[in-house]
């Protein structure tokens, strides 16, 4: 599962209701309302406020009933004080990770995927 780190940093905001003006990457409904996870610039544009987040996408499909696979990427990334959030598709993962610790991030990742 090789880490794909996107170019451009994304965030994560609450919509406050009405059509999106822009293409979310990911959106989930919560009882505080819809939050949105989109590309900075989008989110920015609607007058929306985030930290800038980076996106690492694992390239490999992976199996939703897979056992452990979150856990090991989080414990890993939290052993080197990195926080994150995982967002998992049908086919690929993607871990959200503070964009001022992006590179260290998928150094993490591909030590953990290489062991």
């Amino acid at each position: 599962m090789e880490p794909q780190l996107d170019g451009a940093p994304y965030g994560y905001a609450v919509w406050p209701g009405g059509q999106l003006p822009f293409a979310p990457f990911a959106t989930l409904t919560e009882a505080e309302g819809l939050t949105v996870v989109a590309p900075l610039a989008a989110l920015e544009a609607a007058g929306l406020m985030s930290e800038p987040w980076a996106r690492i996408s694992l390239a490999r499909s992976s199996d939703l009933a897979a056992v452990r696979l979150t856990a090991a990427f989080v414990e890993a990334l939290s052993a080197d004080g990195i926080s994150c959030k995982v967002i998992a598709g049908y086919h690929h993962d993607h871990i959200f990770v503070h964009w001022g610790r992006r590179e260290d991030s998928v150094a993490v990742l591909r030590r953990l995927l290489d062991a």
